[in-house]
């Protein structure tokens, strides 16, 4: 009987790894994985606009510079 338990609890563990492991996802893992996608791009956009920010406050600042030396 223990040999049996002990045989059944592998099996079971042994099904519960391969099922983790499947390729397809479900909706909710589908969604997640669009969510972070969304999340990156934003992160992306994000990073642009404030490098392009920094380079406007730069070329601004540079203008100043100039004026008050001329």
């Amino acid at each position: 009987m223990k040999r049996f338990a002990t045989v059944a609890a592998a099996t079971l563990f042994i099904l519960a790894a391969v099922g983790c492991g499947r390729e397809d996802k479900g909706p909710a893992e589908q969604a997640g994985q669009k969510i972070d996608e969304t999340v990156e791009q934003a992160k992306e956009g994000m990073q642009e606009a404030a490098d392009e920010a920094a380079e406007k406050v730069e070329e601004a600042g540079d203008k100043l510079r100039q004026s008050t030396n001329d």
